[in-house]
């Protein structure tokens, strides 16, 4: 009954909305399940249509950090949209925005608001091109900064689109040398996430983030971060605090919005302000900084700011993780398990994964196997070998002993 309904509710969906979702991996395709239909949230749990709960790990794609529907944050945004939902013109609540992050985020001099991560890096990218006077960037290999055409490599984007973005392996510090040294008057930014978490969590090793800004400034390349899932995620502040990196742009999304549609850039002054109207390089939003986005930010921001959840956060993310490593082991399952702070992935790896060429060789059909085992158990992770998982505020211990309790049954019917 549950299955025929949630493959009623889809094959309404596709009748209506392109491919039954409006974004591809919701269609679940990547672990062969069906759609779930979600009907409502709180905390750590989804509930779906049918009436299924289940203890979530993806969290909005780590926009939830305090989980679902959090109280305080509910009420400031009741309390907020009975004034309004957008005016198309300035509000105090976005200047007290803008100074909260750029209060702790020390790089970003001057902000924009906008309303997703792919406007953000879109405009950031824009703006180190006027900056610069410069064409072509560097990117990483399985990093994903947004659907915008010069970032992506699928029909319908101009080969000469492609061509002005060069792509290195994450960690590879001597291929980035070598695009630079056959490109040296033509590249105007490095956009690099300081924590991947698009090709599953990989971190950055040795000196490689200190290698790109020390590359960036001895070649005029604006170095910029995409932060949009790593803002306020590890630390409060971003990557770049826990790093100790100053880049010149930094991009936000997920956090700072509270679990609406958000983005925003913003960096050094002389290269922020080029923006229209102060300069000439344009950008626009209608609903951008609208009140509603602005509040649920803004209250999230001001929770975290007044509490320490990082290191419990961090000490639930390393139990978990090392629980299900240690039962992988139990059944003598090859397992890999990336985190830091609270992001984590498994990667059904023999090797260490350091990069995408690495993580492109995990065993899918094990990860298929070890997510529908967890879904039927209630246990929502990522619908992705390639994407991130997210622990909140709102999990407990006992959704993590939980948790684990199904990683045991699912481990164990894995190995038969």
């Amino acid at each position: 009954m549950v299955e025929a309904l949630n493959k009623e509710l889809f094959r309404q969906a596709k009748r209506y909305i392109a491919g039954g979702v409006n974004s591809p991996i919701r269609a679940l395709r990547a672990v062969n399940v069906e759609p779930i239909f979600i009907k409502s949230a709180l905390g750590t749990k989804i509930y779906s249509e049918d009436g299924l709960g289940f203890i979530d790990y993806c969290q909005s794609f780590g926009a939830l950090i305090l989980g679902h529907a959090h109280p305080k944050v509910i009420k400031e945004l009741n309390r907020v949209s009975v004034g309004g939902t957008s005016f198309s013109l300035p509000t105090k609540l976005e200047t007290k925005l803008a100074q909260f992050i750029s209060k702790a985020i020390p790089s970003i001099e001057r902000i924009r608001l906008t309303n997703s991560g792919t406007e953000a890096v879109m405009s950031a990218i824009r703006l180190a091109r006027a900056f610069t006077k410069k064409d072509k960037i560097i990117k990483f290999a399985g990093s994903y900064h947004g659907h915008a055409d010069y970032l992506l490599d699928c029909p319908g984007v101009p080969l000469a689109f492609k061509e002005q973005t060069l792509v290195a392996e994450f960690n590879d510090i001597r291929k980035v040398k070598e695009l630079i040294k056959h490109n040296k008057n033509n590249i105007a930014a490095i956009i690099v996430e300081p924590v991947a978490a698009n090709m599953g969590v990989v971190l950055a090793q040795n000196d490689f983030l200190r290698s790109l800004e020390k590359l960036s400034k001895e070649f005029n390349i604006v170095l910029i971060f995409d932060e949009v899932i790593t803002g306020f995620r590890l630390i409060f502040g971003g990557a770049q605090k826990l790093f100790k990196i100053k880049p010149d742009l930094t991009c936000l999304g997920k956090i700072i919005g509270g679990g609406l549609p958000v983005g925003a850039f913003g960096g050094r002054k002389e290269i922020m302000q080029l923006l229209a109207p102060e300069g000439k390089v344009y950008q626009a939003g209608t609903f951008s900084g609208n009140p509603l986005t602005v509040s649920a930010g803004l209250n999230t921001l001001k929770i975290l700011s007044k509490n320490n959840y990082y290191n419990s956060l961090e000490c639930l993310t390393r139990y978990l993780c090392e629980g299900i490593k240690q039962r992988s082991t139990k059944y003598g399952i090859k397992l890999k398990i990336n985190f830091i702070g609270s992001m984590f992935s498994l990667f059904f790896a023999e090797k260490e994964v350091m990069d995408y060429n690495i993580a492109k060789t995990q065993n899918i059909g094990l990860f298929k196997s070890f997510y529908q085992g967890l879904l039927k158990q209630g246990i929502y992770f990522s619908p992705s070998p390639f994407e991130a998982n997210f622990v909140s505020t709102a999990h407990t211990p006992r959704d993590i002993e939980k948790t684990l309790k199904a990683v045991d049954k699912t481990f164990r019917r894995m190995a038969r």
